[in-house]
């Protein structure tokens, strides 16, 4: 881990300090998951956005021809 410095507003410093979970775990724990929590729904909007551009393009034609190909032969 390492050591870095980061400044804070007053009142959101104080609402943090008076939170049970920043109590029992500590600002540093409560920082780690919350910035964890922030760049894990980051990248899930960033693939959400990938995924919604690549499908939303008119699809290629690579299937066409192969329509018949999959039908029983007639007996």
């Amino acid at each position: 881990m390492k050591t870095i410095q980061i400044t804070i507003d007053d009142q959101l410093l104080r609402s943090a300090d008076k939170d049970p979970e920043v109590k029992r775990d500590g600002r540093s724990a409560v920082i780690r998951r919350a910035l964890a929590a922030y760049l894990a729904r980051k990248r899930r909007t960033q693939l959400a956005e990938a995924y919604r551009r690549a499908y939303s393009s008119k699809p290629p034609d690579e299937l066409s021809g192969w329509s018949e190909e999959g039908a029983w032969p007639e007996e």
